[in-house]
């Protein structure tokens, strides 16, 4: 569900230029036809580490929301860059207000749908991706939707360099049984399945603002790690 969009947020986020891209480009404006599109970010792809200042390893979390999980995780691995990318830009102002309060300098944050996510970084330009409590789209005709089906996982698969990964957690246990399968499918390793994270001897977890709420309810919390050979 899209949140009734705050008219004073456009206004509020100039003041996080450093820490959010806000505005991208949308198909078909400027005049231009949908297949001459361009997006803000196409001079960035291939050259993070420039945005950054510094080479350092590249995690990328889709879907950040409010930005608990990837300001807590900048937080403790400084050496590491962090992107989060998420659609409803309302939303995101609550997560660079977060990245602002850590004064952290390895987040930015990224207005962007991740459909598109080829055109904002280059072949195996990511070493890690976070899917946190993606939307489990549980309709079958929506199926290709899910950001675990075996078509975003080929997009994934160019993107991240040698050795690459990703790390899921959802707390849809028919979302989660279906991403197994998708792994499976696409012959990818996968480890430290769990289909109750807080029950785990798992260590080192970061929690979202959703997984607190609902982890604190009693519901279960599926995870894994996939690689990509």
């Amino acid at each position: 569900m899209r949140l009734r969009r705050k008219p004073w947020v456009d206004e509020a986020l100039e003041e996080y230029k450093d820490i959010v891209v806000i505005k991208e480009i949308p198909y078909g404006t400027y005049g231009k036809p949908d297949q001459e599109r361009t997006n803000v970010h196409e001079h960035r792809k291939g050259h993070w580490h420039e945005v950054f200042g510094r080479n350092a390893p590249l995690h990328v979390e889709l879907g950040t929301g409010k930005g608990k999980f990837i300001t807590q995780l900048a937080e403790e691995n400084p050496e590491i860059n962090f992107i989060g990318i998420e659609a409803q830009q309302d939303v995101l102002y609550y997560a660079a207000l977060k990245a602002r309060e850590k004064n952290l300098t390895n987040v930015r944050l990224l207005v962007f749908d991740i459909n598109q996510v080829l055109d904002i970084f280059a072949p195996g330009e990511v070493d890690r991706f976070y899917i946190n409590f993606c939307d489990p789209w549980p309709k079958a005709r929506h199926a290709r939707r899910r950001l675990t089906h075996a078509n975003f996982l080929d997009k994934y698969r160019l993107l991240l360099a040698k050795g690459g990964e990703i790390f899921f957690k959802t707390d849809n246990r028919p979302l989660f049984d279906f991403s197994l399968e998708q792994f499976a499918a696409c012959n990818l390793e996968v480890n430290q399945v769990t289909f109750d994270l807080h029950k785990s001897d798992y260590q080192g977890n970061v929690m979202t603002e959703y997984e607190t709420k609902f982890s604190g309810m009693g519901t279960s919390i599926n995870r894994c790690e996939i690689k990509f050979p």
